[in-house]
């Protein structure tokens, strides 16, 4: 059975650590997309890039753009995902340790998450940036057994 998830299974779904993969159009080339740690919080999802002091191309995209699409996704049966298509409300370049953590500690171990957190909030160089997006429409699909 294939079926579209519920507003409160979306977002208990979308709430969980998965690792994401985000789209954003590109230039001239196909849409750029990679791998990132998100967090979904009261409706909004946030992300970072420009990590150790690298420039992101991703970046200069979202800030052109101004719109990006996350796809979270479970890869065993019941195979089921979500994909949130967003506007950027906010791109901050000096996020605080406290708010990247809230990212970052859903995936590594807290001692890890705290030093990734305040490593990256404490670098001089300005690439790392913390995006918050405002899912305009989303895209669901549960392919679980019938309740027949």
């Amino acid at each position: 059975m294939t079926r579209t998830m519920t507003e409160t299974e979306r977002d208990e779904f979308f709430g969980l650590p998965h690792v994401a993969v985000l789209s954003v159009a590109a230039d001239d080339r196909p849409p750029l997309t990679v791998p990132v740690f998100y967090a979904y919080r009261d409706g909004r999802i946030t992300f970072f890039t420009g990590t150790q002091g690298r420039k992101a191309r991703k970046t200069r995209l979202l800030g052109r753009t101004g719109a990006f699409s996350l796809n979270v996704q479970q890869p065993t049966y019941p195979y089921k995902y979500a994909t949130a298509e967003c506007v950027v409300e906010r791109a901050d370049r000096a996020p605080s340790a406290d708010d990247v953590y809230a990212v970052v500690s859903r995936y590594l171990p807290e001692e890890d998450a705290r030093a990734f957190a305040e490593g990256e909030t404490a670098d001089p160089s300005g690439t790392f940036v913390l995006f918050t997006g405002r899912p305009v429409r989303w895209l669901t699909n549960d392919i679980g057994e019938s309740d027949d």
